[in-house]
């Protein structure tokens, strides 16, 4: 496929009302764009009515040209998800910064490498994001509240039930919550039949 037999139509954007568009104008203009479409953001919320208007009017066969990808998208997965919508309509992407062209086997082979690294990217963060989900696990953690040891729990307990200590004083040596403590000689009760001082509670 030759990209000089293809209709170029060129795309250019700036991100405030008060940059000029010229330069960009002038860089499309010649490499032979026969229409250019032109956005000039301006306010909080970013409006590309032009853009919209590109979409609609590209064809089979013809190049889109930007001066850089940043004209175009600022995220490396839009612009793949962009790419991949272009392919399929048997639209061309040419970036002339980056010298990018998609109806060329270098440009494409470009585009798989980014593609590629993203991709490898984003399991690398999934295989972080698990492996901390494990080390946490084996610290006794899940993302919520942290599993007492239950050993820490029967010292606390014996402790409690052999000195003159207040289960406050206990908790804060052991650094557990009063409610937890509690709750676990409740339950030793129950299993052993001991009983719980309140009164030293």
């Amino acid at each position: 496929m030759n990209s000089t037999n293809q209709n170029k139509i060129g795309y250019a954007r700036v991100s405030t009302i008060g940059q000029n568009l010229d330069s960009q104008m002038d860089a499309l203009s010649k490499v032979g764009c026969i229409r250019i479409y032109t956005d000039k953001a301006g306010g909080i919320i970013e409006s590309r009515p032009e853009w919209t208007k590109l979409m609609d009017f590209l064809r089979p066969g013809d190049l889109l040209v930007v001066t850089e990808l940043s004209r175009m998208t600022r995220s490396l997965i839009h612009l793949l998800q962009l790419v991949q919508e272009f392919e399929a309509k048997g639209i061309g992407l040419i970036s002339l910064r980056e010298n990018i062209d998609t109806s060329t086997a270098t440009g494409r082979a470009f585009i798989s490498i980014i593609g590629a690294i993203n991709q490898m990217e984003r399991e690398l963060k999934a295989e972080r994001a698990a492996a901390g989900r494990e080390a946490a696990k084996l610290r006794g953690k899940t993302g919520g509240r942290p599993k007492i040891d239950p050993a820490k729990l029967e010292q606390a307990r014996i402790l409690y039930e052999n000195s003159k200590n207040s289960a406050a004083k206990i908790c804060q040596i052991f650094g557990i919550s009063r409610r937890t403590f509690f709750n676990y000689l409740a339950l030793t009760r129950e299993v052993q039949g001991h009983g719980i001082k309140e009164s030293n509670a």
